[in-house]
């Protein structure tokens, strides 16, 4: 996924644990690790902005985009039924 969630590097930077920053979000550990290990689907704003003011900093220092290489966007045009333009 091009998506990547960077919220362990803002935990590490503000030496904060994880189970503090759930609390101070409102989530509970389980859902922020899901969303830490980058298996989440999508995020909602007030989450991202609960996040945001947790740890001071901007959304983009919690996410960012990374382009996927030739062979993801294979799979993921297979397994969507598209076919690759490749």
């Amino acid at each position: 996924m091009p998506i990547v969630i960077d919220v362990d590097v803002m935990l590490a930077r503000r030496k904060m644990a994880v189970g503090t920053l759930a609390e101070r979000v409102g989530i509970t550990p389980a859902n922020l690790a899901v969303l830490k290990n980058g298996r989440a689907k999508a995020v909602r704003f007030s989450t991202l902005d609960a996040l945001c003011e947790a740890l001071q900093c901007q959304p983009g220092d919690l996410l960012r985009w990374e382009p996927s290489t030739a062979a993801e966007a294979d799979v993921d045009a297979a397994g969507s039924g598209r076919a690759s333009a490749g």
